[in-house]
């Protein structure tokens, strides 16, 4: 798999493209994964960018992905917990990180993450939520299961601003890049598992199945939400 999630290279660009700044001295990606947006923000910004993973097998495939494009110099890697981000770097200008917050509680990364950047600096944190106020039920069922936490926009734009950010924008992650190089990729290799002899195995293959059935019939009442926040100049930067 070339992607461990949904996302894409033009979803990436397009929000860095909304922050009202063109450079950034220290850029952060907190839970990298392999690094498909970490590249994506380092060719773009020409500017190093640390990436933040616990697994090491994953940052070993960045630092292969980052030789093989000839940005190396651009990507350093840190083996560690994204929770520990403001322990580890002060005065961040941009910490950028996809799919990854929930793994530590969305508005805990947010008030953590808070503390290690500069003010006047960005964090960019795309986050499942839910988009419309009717849900199916079916839709419902499965997320009371696999992500009882998920909120709407608007409350997520709350716990932004209760956490200490102006939010400049937000952006919907596109349908594409839920499809293209991820399930397309995920569903047969799964469905390719299901007589698997271990019973764990085939448990994760059906429930991956399900997963994507949900998305299919969904019909866009959830999705990963983008929010560009700003940390105010006037907010001093401090451990927690």
């Amino acid at each position: 798999m070339e992607k461990l999630g949904p996302g894409s290279d033009a979803d990436t660009l397009q929000v860095l493209a909304m922050i009202p700044r063109d450079g950034f001295s220290l850029v952060v990606d907190a839970g990298s994964g392999i690094g498909r947006q970490t590249l994506a923000l380092a060719s773009r910004l020409q500017t190093t960018v640390h990436a933040v993973d616990t697994a090491a097998k994953h940052l070993d495939s960045l630092g292969r992905y980052s030789a093989q494009l000839g940005i190396e110099h651009l990507v350093q890697t840190h083996c560690m917990d994204m929770a520990d981000i403001p322990a580890i770097f002060r005065d961040v200008d941009l910490l950028w990180s996809e799919c990854a917050a929930y793994h530590i509680g969305f508005p805990n990364a947010l008030a953590s993450w808070l503390h290690a950047i500069r003010p006047g600096g960005y964090a960019v944190i795309s986050e499942l939520s839910w988009l419309r106020d009717e849900v199916p039920e079916h839709v419902h069922t499965y997320f009371r299961r696999g992500y009882p936490d998920m909120r709407t926009v608007d409350e997520n734009l709350s716990i932004a601003h209760a956490a200490g950010y102006e939010v400049i924008a937000t952006h919907i992650l596109s349908r594409a890049a839920w499809i293209d190089g991820y399930y397309d990729k995920l569903e047969p290799l799964a469905r390719s598992l299901l007589d698997h002899p271990e019973q764990a195995v085939r448990t994760f293959a059906a429930q991956t199945l399900e997963g994507i059935h949900v998305f299919d019939s969904a019909a866009d009442n959830y999705g990963y939400v983008f929010y560009v926040l700003r940390k105010p100049v006037g907010e001093t930067t401090a451990v927690a």
